[in-house]
């Protein structure tokens, strides 16, 4: 029995490690409610093969690290706080890019004034230092959910307005993407985009190489649909793209399409 249970726990752990082909980001979410609205990012992500862990943060004693410790529990699962885990200056290690929704006045002060002491400035500087991408979300108003709820109010004042401009330029400066909230998902699998298209499985059958076509249009056999692939096609056939179920158009390719005024349609599988 001993025996089984142990086969089964490495095969686990070996069919996790193989699905982490295309990527593994860490989200860092300010408290453990923070994370509902991004349920239909998380999937996009899934799809996209790209594995995913979530941070906590609840309360003001959970983002001071003093001799408190971070963990993951596994890919696509919770990380757990404790004292004998890796410290937070350690995560970024094992993921390729950090997902931070929402940021505050206060770290955004200390991550541009190269401070650190908060367990968001220990991630950030930690992955400036490996070049790991940062994608914060642009539209935040600075100010902590827990602020919000105690003081009863949504924004900072004016001057505080500024402050946080100015810190959020400074960041940038140093290498940290500012994304709209909604768009996050988006811009993890852009950075992906080459890696999800060289290791996509063929979507449909066929016996040629090169392009293919599908009731007089052309056809795109492969998992991620970029702007440089429809900009590379010097003519595309009745404007009309086929492409398998399940494919995923990048941003800047959905903005290509409109653009072209080209149409993305489904192509049936051969019985």
């Amino acid at each position: 029995m001993v025996e089984s249970v142990v086969r089964e726990v490495v095969q686990s752990i070996k069919t996790e490690k193989e699905t982490r082909k295309n990527g593994n980001v860490l989200f860092v979410f300010c408290d453990s409610s923070a994370h509902e609205p991004f349920t239909d990012q998380f999937i996009k992500l899934k799809n996209a093969n790209i594995a995913y862990d979530i941070l906590f943060l609840d309360g003001e004693t959970s983002s001071w690290l003093g001799m408190q410790r971070v963990e993951s529990s596994g890919s696509g699962r919770i990380i757990a706080a404790d004292e004998y885990s890796p410290a937070a200056i350690e995560l970024p290690k094992e993921y390729d890019g950090i997902i931070i929704p929402e940021i505050d006045l206060d770290n955004a002060a200390r991550v541009a004034m190269g401070l650190k002491g908060t367990i968001k400035a220990e991630i950030i500087f930690s992955a400036l230092m490996l070049q790991k991408f940062i994608l914060i979300g642009a539209d935040v108003p600075g100010i902590k959910r827990a602020d919000r709820r105690c003081l009863k109010t949504l924004s900072l004042p004016a001057p505080y307005q500024k402050r946080f401009k100015n810190y959020a330029e400074q960041m940038n400066e140093l290498g940290v993407q500012f994304e709209l909230q909604k768009d996050l998902a988006d811009k993890v699998i852009e950075q992906f985009s080459q890696k999800i298209e060289a290791n996509a499985p063929e979507s449909l059958e066929s016996a040629n190489e090169g392009l293919q076509f599908y009731e007089d249009s052309l056809l795109f056999r492969k998992r991620l649909l970029t702007a440089e692939w429809i900009q590379a096609q010097s003519h595309i056939p009745n404007n009309v793209i086929y492409v398998a179920k399940g494919t995923i158009v990048s941003p800047l390719a959905k903005d290509l399409l409109k653009e072209k005024k080209l149409t993305i349609k489904i192509a049936k599988r051969d019985e």
